[in-house]
């Protein structure tokens, strides 16, 4: 088995997310107009990019109170589930932390928001990969990570990659 997750490791997950996060944004505003959707809202996308890093920062300091069995069951969920399942899941709880519909006591933490990760996956199968850090950092694409390029609204294509 690999080395369990540390509190850094999460630190770096998270801090490796908001960087991705502000890169795309940088590359989107690189982007010229005729590669967007004529309904895109630049607006809105950027606002919700910016509430992502609002809500990441808001982790950051609650990072060092992540008990060692979260952190043992994030290890595990790294280990055994696919980074695919993880990542659409990440982007839901990630959607509802930083949305109206999640107050900030059911996420304000980094320990709610990633003990709620497990429990929404727990039950998942799949595979084994590397290392536990590595699988981590596969949750996230490095390239638009919030996935807004997908949306019928913009129709522009991401570069590909993942944080590490």
């Amino acid at each position: 088995m690999s080395r369990p997750l540390t509190r850094e490791d999460v630190r770096d997950f998270l801090t490796g997310l908001a960087a991705a996060i502000e890169l795309d944004q940088i590359r989107v505003d690189a982007l010229p107009s005729e590669k967007f959707h004529p309904e895109y809202d630049e607006g809105m996308w950027r606002q919700w990019r910016r509430s992502h890093l609002v809500y990441i920062d808001q982790l950051l300091p609650t990072v060092d109170a992540i008990p060692p069995a979260i952190l043992q069951e994030l290890t595990q969920l790294a280990l055994t589930c696919r980074p695919d399942i993880v990542r659409e899941a990440l982007l839901n709880l990630f959607a509802e932390a930083t949305g109206a519909s999640c107050g900030e006591e059911g996420l304000g933490t980094a320990t709610l928001f990633f003990g709620w990760l497990i429990k929404d996956l727990r039950d998942w199968p799949g595979g084994r990969e590397k290392g536990a850090r590595t699988q981590m950092m596969h949750w996230v694409a490095e390239s638009d990570p919030l996935h807004i390029a997908n949306d019928p609204a913009c129709s522009y294509d991401p570069p590909s990659g993942f944080v590490s």
